[in-house]
C-alpha cells in the first residue's frame, strides 16, 4: 500500500452547530454542536482513513489552541505529525439555519509564522517517508507565496508524488515550479491561474488543458460545483454530471473529492476510475451535517452512479 502524507499549514478547530434563525443583535441559541480537526490536508486525511489507506497528517499547530486540535485528531483515529509553532491555532465556526436551510461559515485568518516556523515546516516534511505528499488549503501569515512549491521540489528530487489543492498566488507558484501529479482547482481557481472568466466548458477544457501542456500538472480535476466536474490529461477529457444527493452541508466536499482521487491514484486506479470516484465523495461529503466528511459505505454507493 502506498505510504500518503498531507500536509495542512493553516489548520483548524471546526466547530458546528444549528439554530433556527440568524439575526442580528440577539443571542442566538445552538444546538448539534460538535467539534472536529479541519483544515484542507486533515480534512483529506480524515477520509483517506476512512478508506483504510495508510496516511499521516503533517500538521502546524500551536498556542493554547494547538494541543486541542490534536486532541480532536487524536479521536479521529489519524496517524499525525504536529509541527510546533508559538501561534494560536486558529477556531472556525458553521452554523445551520434551520429556517432557510443556508449555512454560514465564519472562518479566521489564523496565525501569523515566522521564517524559522517556515523553515522547520520545510525540514520536518522533507523527513518524512512517504510516496504521495498531498498539499491542500490555505498558507498562513508570514508565510511565503511560493512555499507549496518548494515543498514541490523538494517533493519531486525525492521521487514523492504531489497532490496540490489550494487557490490564489499560491497556487500559480506550485503549478510554476511544475511536475504536480494531480491538481484540483475550482472554477474560481482555474480563472485565476487563467487570468480571465472562462464562460464556457470549451474554455475551461482549454485553461485546463494548458496547465497540462506547460508541465504544471498532470492530471486536472475541475470542481464545478452542481454542474459536476471535469478530468483533463494529456490524452483524454472526461466531463461528468454531479451527482445529485440531498446536500446538507457543503463543507469538506472539496477536501473529500481530493481524498477520494488520491486514494486510487496511489491505489494504481486508472485515471478516469479516480476521478469518478473523487466525484462520489464529493457528493458523500454534501450528505453529512456541519463538518462531518464523506463516509466510505456512502461513497461506494455513489461511485456506481458516477457518470
Amino acid at each position: 500500500m502506498a505510504r500518503i502524507a498531507t500536509l495542512t499549514l493553516n489548520p483548524a478547530i471546526d466547530g458546528a452547530s444549528t439554530t433556527p434563525r440568524v439575526s442580528p443583535t440577539r443571542k442566538l441559541r445552538t444546538a448539534g454542536q460538535r467539534f472536529d480537526p479541519g483544515g484542507g490536508g486533515i480534512n483529506v486525511a480524515r477520509v483517506l482513513t476512512r478508506l483504510g489507506a495508510d496516511v499521516e497528517a503533517l500538521y502546524l499547530a500551536g498556542g493554547i489552541t494547538g494541543p486541542v486540535l490534536t486532541g480532536l485528531i487524536e479521536r479521529a483515529g489519524l496517524a499525525h505529525h504536529p509541527i510546533p509553532i508559538s501561534g494560536d491555532t486558529r477556531i472556525s465556526l458553521a452554523v445551520f439555519e434551520q429556517d432557510t436551510g443556508e449555512e454560514y461559515r465564519f472562518v479566521p485568518e489564523g496565525p501569523e509564522l515566522s521564517e524559522a516556523e517556515c523553515e522547520a515546516c520545510l525540514a520536518a516534511v522533507d523527513a518524512r517517508a512517504c510516496d504521495w505528499l498531498v498539499l491542500s488549503g490555505s498558507l498562513p501569515r508570514g508565510m511565503a507565496e511560493d512555499f507549496y512549491a518548494r515543498l514541490i521540489a523538494q517533493a519531486k528530487a525525492r521521487g514523492v508524488a504531489v497532490v496540490l489543492d489550494t487557490s490564489g498566488p499560491a497556487l500559480k507558484a506550485g503549478l510554476a515550479e511544475g511536475g504536480v501529479r494531480f491538481v484540483k482547482p475550482s472554477l474560481s481557481e482555474l480563472e485565476s491561474v487563467a487570468g480571465h472568466i472562462l464562460p464556457d466548458h470549451a474554455a475551461i477544457v482549454a485553461a485546463a488543458r494548458m496547465i497540462v501542456t506547460q508541465g504544471g500538472a498532470h492530471s486536472v480535476a475541475v470542481t464545478l460545483g452542481s454542474k459536476g466536474a471535469v478530468l483533463v490529461e494529456p490524452d483524454r477529457v472526461l466531463t461528468l454530471p454531479a451527482i445529485e444527493v440531498a446536500a446538507k452541508s457543503a463543507t469538506g466536499a472539496g477536501d473529500s473529492f481530493v481524498a477520494a482521487m488520491t486514494f486510487g491514484l496511489a491505489a494504481g486506479w486508472q485515471s478516469e476510475r479516480a476521478f469518478r470516484y473523487g466525484l462520489a465523495a464529493g457528493a458523500a461529503a454534501a450528505m453529512t451535517p456541519g463538518t462531518d466528511l464523506a463516509h466510505a459505505e456512502d461513497i461506494e454507493q455513489l461511485a456506481a452512479r458516477a457518470g
